[in-house]
């Protein structure tokens, strides 16, 4: 049974399953999980900006009966652990008080610190190696709209970031292949994908890396794609644009892709710069459906990690 997730690593093939099966069931009668988490408390830390992240979290806290801490690590109205107070002291304080945290940060050591000293189950809302949560609704989505994963092929577009090595390891985790369509210069972390790839052999998938766009869209069943500037490297914006371009994926992209390929992307857009305002508005996109599902998701994961369902 996993206790946290710190990444996907956490998860077997089984409960990466079992939690895109409860979403289904989640989204299909939330009625029926209205007070599953009646009389909890969890802590929501966030020391990055967010839309959907913060949003789905606290709407689906508020939609299982729990009770949403929504903490700053910094500023003036922010935790002590903006100001030098240490992961270890920070983790045993919120374990007398709340039944689990949530955190979005920069590095993934806060999170696997976290996890390590505290009590109570942590999740991972995004880090800058890591986004879980974002994989397991790009699953439900996947679901929804192709039937399975299993057995189709996914091309993420774009610098391997986070989000990039989310979705590499769900590949593995869910019987699909996925392709990490890059600029040489912008490959994803090599004990990442070393790990994604051992897992794919063991799970009989496949993960890849491609510095060819036009070769790597040929057939994909999910086409992916990420902003092309993430927080914290505004200062790099020029440099990251130029490596990536040729990167974008456009209304010809999509055309060498199957005839039933969606488009995806984890949100916020810029239109024009990783995707064309075609694709993006266009039938074969369902980001907003990616974006909902983050909510149905994230309540199904916190209904197995807190206990109200069983693995």
């Amino acid at each position: 049974m996993a206790a946290h997730l710190t990444s996907l690593l956490d998860l077997t093939p089984a409960q990466t399953k079992r939690v895109v099966d409860l979403a289904v069931e989640v989204k299909k009668h939330p009625q029926e999980f209205a007070k599953d988490l009646a009389g909890k408390s969890i802590a929501m830390i966030f020391a990055k900006q967010s839309t959907r992240t913060r949003i789905s979290f606290e709407v689906g806290i508020h939609q299982l009966g729990a009770q949403a801490l929504a903490l700053s690590a910094g500023g003036s109205s922010g935790m002590q652990l903006g100001r030098g107070e240490t992961i270890h002291d920070t983790a045993n304080v919120l374990s007398r008080f709340v039944d689990g945290i949530v955190i979005r940060t920069f590095g993934q050591d806060q999170v696997d610190g976290l996890a390590e000293h505290g009590s109570v189950p942590v999740i991972n809302a995004l880090t800058d190696k890591y986004h879980p949560c974002q994989a397991l609704a790009d699953l439900l989505t996947i679901r929804e709209h192709l039937g399975s994963p299993e057995g189709k092929t996914l091309v993420y577009v774009g610098a391997g970031n986070n989000v990039a090595h989310s979705l590499m390891l769900a590949g593995p985790r869910s019987g699909m292949n996925v392709i990490c369509a890059c600029p040489a210069s912008l490959p994803p972390h090599q004990d990442v994908l070393a790990r994604a790839e051992a897992d794919a052999k063991e799970a009989g998938t496949t993960v890849t890396v491609s510095h060819n766009l036009h070769e790597a869209a040929e057939g994909a069943h999910v086409l992916y794609t990420d902003t092309w500037v993430s927080m914290g490297e505004e200062a790099e914006a020029k440099a990251l644009m130029k490596k990536l371009e040729g990167f974008c994926i456009t209304a010809d992209i999509m055309k060498r892709a199957d005839p039933s390929a969606q488009f995806m992307h984890c949100l916020p857009a810029h239109r024009e710069e990783e995707v064309s305002t075609e694709v993006m508005d266009g039938p074969q996109s369902v980001v907003f459906d990616q974006a909902e599902n983050r909510l149905h998701a994230q309540k199904a994961l916190m209904l197995l990690l807190f206990g109200a369902r069983a693995w």
